[in-house]
């Protein structure tokens, strides 16, 4: 037996007992009569002992030649410390060790393996093993853990099977790059990895599988940030005779009570917002509602002053931001210098300043009158102290700029808490976006979403008006999970494919078996698949996923601890028929 306990639970409950620990040996503490040993394993630490008035010399040059992250084995009878640790469980207790046995030398770790480490992201990347080690991460994927048994509880209580659905199957155009896996058994044809179980879901709706989910592993091939990963997780559920709102009413359920068990409180029922709501309040469509700053549109009052910026403009449009009339220059003059970035690409902006003696001024005092100015803060709802911010333009990308500083701003003031929760529900979004690179139509979710019944006939005179019946989840300005009401009828996923670009050959050589299925009594269905990276780091009060992923790729979508992607050898190339050309 390596163990009778856990480095984490003994107790004085435990005194006088004989008991064996195995572990990492954390710290070395030698003042030559005596030494102390910190021993780790993912539940906690126990400090073990070793003196010479009552260990033997050969147990004590034992520990002497012990180092970090050495693997042993102790066995000692559990005795009361006198110098006790509050912060830690087993603080008040240490291990008089009567019985060492190496298990395992170590070489002296490439960075500390404690909670605050000397090691970088990419050197702890490189050796993650060893960063698993550290509680930071150790807790989060436990967290991790925590949160999937829970979800397949609730699910599983909720009458959903959890039903596996392959992981070779067929490219698709629609949507991110996929990666392609070559078949050596039919040379020239290749897998593709799936981005989602969608057509298979919906497949198995049509098989009578009623109730249906997966915590499954999607694979989609484009450029990285800090909440994407080329591999992630999906909660992926589907559901038949069902409209939006059971849907909706499932998974608001199960969204409350994951953030009851993290903060506690009760969340009710969760506000729904449309797409075009969103857009003109928050200038997106996944809006952090735990603060303000709610778009004011400025077109009525700013136009005809002689202000060419705001004359010629599509869109003037602003936030207030309450409290900050006392900004300097210098900090105003930072925050524009943050939208002129590249990443933002605004052309400038202007400001108005409440300031506390009731005087309104602003940097453009030279266009507009004072008494100008003190409408316009009055249409802010502004109070002296507050500071108003102005930007303009076409409406699209003005919207989009004024949203990443609202943020910006949320961050800056301490408005974004990652302790606290506001969900939303984001509905009625565009069914179709037109793309002027391509000059067709795109579906704004995916091309199995049903557009709303009663938007049904704008596909034939106007359907770039026509909206989708989705829903997005938003968390913190997070979309944490999406889905909608799919398409069940074979002649409206046909005229679906058309208006998307798709020739009836093409539609047939890409979806052929989902048109084919639905030839067969496909019933009404639904779905929604949640983003199980983000929604964990959110619900811990994060946002960056690859902390909470055991063996994360780096911005490039390299593995740096295992070297992959890597070249493959000549003859593993020719059994697939592939040919890799050099770049000279």
């Amino acid at each position: 037996m390596f163990r009778t306990h856990t480095n984490g639970e003994l107790t004085l409950q435990n005194l006088d007992e004989t008991v064996t620990l195995s572990g990492w040996v954390q710290t070395i503490r030698d003042k030559g009569f005596m030494i102390w040993v910190d021993l780790r394993d993912r539940y906690g630490i126990t400090q073990l002992v070793f003196d010479e008035d009552r260990s033997s010399k050969e147990l004590l040059e034992q520990a002497k030649k012990l180092g970090r992250e050495f693997v042993i084995q102790v066995t000692g009878k559990v005795i009361e410390r006198t110098s006790k640790n509050p912060k830690i469980p087993t603080g008040e207790i240490e291990i008089l060790v009567e019985r060492l046995n190496l298990l395992n030398a170590s070489e002296l770790p490439p960075f500390t393996i404690e909670d605050e480490t000397d090691g970088g992201e990419e050197l702890r990347m490189k050796y993650r093993y060893l960063d698993i080690r550290r509680n930071p991460v150790k807790d989060k994927l436990v967290f991790r853990h925590k949160m999937a048994q829970k979800v397949r509880n609730y699910l599983s209580d909720k009458g959903f099977i959890e039903v596996e659905t392959p992981v070779l199957i067929k490219s698709t155009p629609e949507g991110a790059r996929d990666f392609v896996v070559p078949s050596r058994m039919n040379p020239g044809q290749f897998y593709a990895l799936p981005q989602s179980p969608q057509t298979f879901k919906q497949l198995l709706m049509v098989g009578g599988m009623d109730r249906y989910f997966q915590i499954v592993k999607c694979f989609r091939d484009e450029d990285l940030r800090a909440d994407r990963q080329p591999e992630f997780t999906q909660i992926d559920c589907e559901m038949a005779f069902v409209e939006q709102e059971d849907v909706l009413e499932i998974f608001e359920g199960m969204t409350a009570s994951l953030l009851k068990e993290i903060s506690g409180k009760d969340f009710g029922k969760f506000p729904r917002m449309t797409f075009n709501e969103a857009m003109k309040k928050y200038g997106n469509d996944k809006p952090d509602i735990r603060f303000g700053m709610e778009f004011v549109e400025l077109n009525g009052l700013v136009k005809g002053k002689d202000f060419k910026i705001f004359d010629d403009a599509e869109l003037v449009v602003g936030i207030n931001v309450e409290g900050c009339a006392e900004y300097t220059r210098k900090q105003i003059d930072a925050l524009i210098d943050w939208v002129k970035r590249p990443q933002i690409g605004a052309s400038g902006m202007v400001w108005i300043k409440y300031q506390h003696d009731g005087v309104v001024t602003s940097s453009v005092n030279k266009f507009y009158s004072e008494e100008d100015l003190r409408i316009v803060a009055e249409t802010f709802s502004a109070k002296p102290g507050d500071l108003m911010f102005i930007m303009s333009g076409d409406a699209n990308k003005v919207r989009t700029q004024l949203s990443a500083l609202r943020m910006e701003l949320g961050n800056q003031l301490g408005l974004r808490k990652g302790d606290e929760f506001a969900p939303l529900w984001v509905v009625d979004f565009p069914l179709l976006e037109w793309d002027e690179e391509t000059g067709r139509y795109h579906a704004m979710h995916h091309p199995f979403t049903s557009p709303k019944p009663e938007d049904i006939t704008l596909l034939d005179t106007e359907p770039g008006k026509a909206r989708a019946n989705a829903y997005d989840l938003v968390l913190n300005g997070n979309e944490i999970g999406g889905g909608s009401v799919r398409i069940f009828n074979k002649d409206l996923q046909s005229k679906m494919f058309g208006l998307l670009g798709f020739t009836k050959e093409e539609a047939e050589a890409q979806f052929g078996f989902l048109m084919n299925a639905f030839k067969y009594g496909a019933p009404p269905h639904a779905g929604l698949a949640f983003g199980f990276d983000r929604l964990v780091a959110i619900l811990d009060g994060n946002e960056v996923i690859r902390d909470y992923i055991a063996f994360p790729k780096n911005n490039s979508g390299r593995d740096v601890m295992i070297d992959a992607p890597s070249p493959i050898a000549n003859a593993q190339l020719d059994e697939l028929y592939l040919k890799v050309e050099t770049k000279e």
